[in-house]
């Protein structure tokens, strides 16, 4: 199953795909799809891992995430945007490719009995880039975020800390 969870920037995505995770499961997992680039980062890192209790299994990968041991498991990845990113740079920036790329992540996850609760962000809704890489990692983001929108379950827009349910199980 996929809860797909997007908003924008601090707009409570995270907090509230937590919350959820940890009313499906007692053991959740926290998976991170970042690179750590800098010291400023690695902090704020450091800091997110301590606000989780010790309830939680962390997981750091930034590609072929199905092949972790998730079975089973209610999964928090955190977060497309980041994760994207590895593609694009590990793909020159070549649209398609990163594209189809995660789309196959995406299904390898599906093919797995878990629960995954996919955080996102709406890049789409601000300023537009003023770069040409910018505007075509925006266009990115937001194919990448319609195609797990299309596949998920679930799917919720927060705002302001609260959620507006765009796709609801029944």
């Amino acid at each position: 199953m996929i809860v797909f969870i997007t908003g924008g920037a601090r707009s409570g995505k995270s907090r509230f795909a937590q919350d959820m995770a940890l009313k499906l499961s007692t053991a959740p997992v926290y998976l991170a799809t970042a690179k750590i680039w800098d010291q400023d980062f690695q902090e704020r890192v450091n800091r997110h891992k301590a606000e989780r209790g010790s309830e939680w299994t962390n997981y750091e990968a930034y590609k072929d995430l199905h092949q972790l041991p998730l079975q089973g498991r209610v999964v928090v990845i955190d977060c497309v945007t980041l994760w994207l990113t590895n593609f694009f740079m590990d793909c020159d920036n070549d649209l398609e490719k990163s594209l189809h790329m995660f789309q196959q992540e995406i299904s390898n996850l599906i093919n797995l009995d878990a629960t995954f609760i996919i955080i996102s962000n709406e890049l789409g809704m601000g300023l537009h880039a003023d770069t040409a890489v910018g505007r075509k990692f925006t266009d990115l983001q937001g194919w990448a975020n319609q195609y797990v929108a299309s596949v998920a379950e679930e799917a919720i827009f927060i705002v302001s800390g609260l959620p507006l349910y765009l796709k609801k199980q029944l």
